[in-house]
């Protein structure tokens, strides 16, 4: 069964009838390795074609999907077609023409990537596989075709071998016409099959929105942009969920580094075509607020998506609305979330202002939070994406959320997803983490109105073991991993240190500062708040405040101060793997006393 990219059923509103019957087709009678897109913008040129379908040794093929009937045709020519639509007569591009235009614009862009050329011999410089392009009737039999055009006028019109029709596509045809039907649209057949970095290279150029690498986004459609030596682009379970979660309310359960961030932002780039109103974009932490803001900046969107921590959204509201902060004793941000509460139950600050509401990090939330953000939702549109790792919870007390999804207004029962692999950390980071996390976060059962804690599986990269080091210059120890992984290149802004204490941030950026290296200590919510992955500095923040953000290189300070108290062994373990899973290569734990963790990660160390 072939994997569709888009799903035609997800797509129903907008795809003619002829095309969910042509699109099942294709699922149903082509193989595994076969990959099919349907009706999304393709290239530079941002075409959309009906469906292409990408096979590692057949090929890339474009082709339109028709519903026209006999009578439906006036006068058919190579490059024009009178139709009647509508009971309107018409006059438009052939769908050959159509059909032809776009994969030649693809066939052209894809050409000027050296990886996907011949390298040399007689068709050196071409493509490295063969490509076609062809024209589906759903609604025409070949006997029909026939008796309208004979075959000299077909052959200027639309060649036989390009065209399948009604009857060529009914449910009950053998898989291998079928298919032999599409293999007849290629112009040729050569080359050696597409290995899996090429299909993710042509995935890179024909789907800009695919990209993982922040740095271009300014820059996708420039047509001399230069296409870098290694590429990064969603998975294909993650482009495939990125392009299908459709309306309604979605939660997505995701282990740290599988891409809930990446889907969060391929998501706010469709809503942001589709809403009239703002798309609302919450999380609970202030750096990764600030991340998730310049990356919808570099994308263009800011007008469009609203991306804020969760209580400056309250300050927001309760300023646009002139509602004021409640008198009491508690904390100023426990009262800022009750008055905005209470302001949009008394009507001052309205519900429904937002096209689309997404949650990253929703495990940091709590239950009247969650049941706040989702009046938020206009009805009309009731949009709602909810992202969610309960190992990563480490602001709310306890495991697990405590209550179900549906009590706070997410009605996402059948529209859940989970994702266990994990992108970010090579397979030795994230078995250390999981192996010393073991037991306080084990996976749970749930279902689908309550959120489970799953256990992470590695995408398979590898990288150098992780260190632990028990001794007292811990600071010194940070200070040289920070200087010996600059001296092997590893850029300044992909080196972190974590610190599980504030004290030995302070220590850690006084050292940095002495030693003329420069870094951001993310100490309080202005530096939090000025945060930008792209400027060459070292970081150095919190575990709390590291959420949601990655580095290549990390090492992390001060696991002898943890409290191993009973009652707080897996709150503090939850968050020494927070810690720890930040770091996508290189990690380094240090601890300056023995305790519970320490000997735990010793242990892991020496087996």
């Amino acid at each position: 069964m072939a994997t569709l990219i888009h799903s035609i059923h997800e797509a129903v509103q907008r795809a003619t009838p002829g095309e969910r019957r042509f699109g099942q087709r294709l699922q149903s009678h082509l193989e595994d390795d076969y990959l099919v897109w349907y009706n999304v913008p393709v290239g530079r040129s941002r075409r959309y074609p009906d469906f292409m379908v990408l096979h590692p040794q057949r090929g890339l093929l474009v082709l339109e999907v028709k519903d026209f009937k006999v009578a439906d045709l006036r006068r058919l020519e190579k490059v024009r077609w009178e139709v009647v639509r509508g009971g309107k007569p018409a006059t438009e591009a052939s769908p050959l023409e159509q059909a032809r235009q776009i994969a030649l614009a693809v066939m052209d862009q894809l050409k000027e990537d050296p990886q996907l050329r011949q390298p040399a011999g007689p068709y050196e410089g071409k493509l490295a596989f063969p490509w076609g392009y062809g024209v589906v009737l759903a609604n025409i039999t070949r006997k029909q075709w026939n008796e309208l055009l004979d075959e000299e006028e077909q052959e200027l019109v639309l060649p036989a071998r390009r065209v399948i029709c009604q009857d060529e596509m009914y449910e009950s045809v053998d898989p291998l016409a079928f298919q032999e039907r599409l293999w007849g649209m290629f112009e040729h057949r050569f080359g050696e099959p597409l290995t899996l970095p090429q299909i993710e290279r042509v995935r890179w150029h024909l789907f800009p929105e695919v990209r993982v690498d922040e740095r271009k986004q300014g820059e996708l459609f420039e047509a001399e942009e230069e296409v870098p030596d290694l590429i990064k682009v969603l998975d294909l379970q993650q482009e495939q969920l990125a392009r299908n979660l459709g309306g309604g309310h979605r939660v997505i359960h995701g282990v740290a580094g599988s891409g809930k961030t990446l889907i969060l932002g391929y998501r706010c780039m469709q809503l942001a075509e589709a809403l009239s109103k703002p798309a609302l974009v919450l999380c609970y932490n202030i750096s990764l607020a600030a991340r998730l803001r310049r990356f919808i900046a570099a994308k263009g969107l800011e007008e469009k998506v609203r991306v804020y921590h969760f209580h400056e959204w309250c300050g927001e509201m309760l300023r646009s609305y002139h509602v004021a902060v409640e008198e009491g004793p508690g904390k100023y941000w426990e009262r800022q979330v009750t008055s905005v509460i209470a302001g949009v139950e008394k009507g001052f600050i309205p519900r429904g202002q937002y096209g689309a509401v997404l949650i990253d990090e929703g495990h940091d939330f709590e239950p009247e939070w969650l049941k706040l953000v989702t009046q938020m939702v206009d009805p009309e549109t009731d949009s709602l994406l909810l992202l969610y790792d309960d190992a990563q919870s480490i602001y709310r007390k306890g495991h697990g959320l405590g209550f179900s999804l549906s009590s706070v207004g997410v009605k996402a029962a059948g529209r859940t997803t989970i994702l266990r692999l994990n992108y970010r950390n090579t397979r030795e980071i994230l078995k250390f983490a999981h192996d010393f996390a073991a037991g306080s976060m084990g996976p749970q059962a749930a279902d689908d109105d309550h959120v489970p804690l799953i256990e992470p599986a590695s995408a398979g990269t590898s990288g150098p073991p992780p260190v632990f080091r028990l001794g007292s210059d811990e600071v010194e120890y940070a200070l040289r991993c920070v200087m010996s992984w600059r001296a092997r290149g590893v850029p300044a802004n992909e080196i972190a240190v974590v610190c599980l204490k504030k004290h030995h941030g302070d220590e850690v950026a006084r050292r940095l500062e002495a030693a003329g290296i420069d870094h951001l200590w993310m100490r309080e919510s202005k530096q939090r708040k000025a945060y930008d992955p792209a400027q060459e500095r070292v970081t150095v923040v919190t575990a709390h405040s590291s959420k949601g953000l990655e580095f290549q290189a990390v090492v992390v300070v001060g696991v002898g101060e943890l409290d191993d108290a009973e009652e707080a062994v897996n709150d503090q373990t939850r968050l020494l793997y927070v810690a720890m899973t930040r770091a996508k290569r290189q990690l380094a734990v240090t601890a300056a006393k023995e305790n519970a963790y320490a000997e735990r990660l010793g242990g892991l160390v020496a087996v």
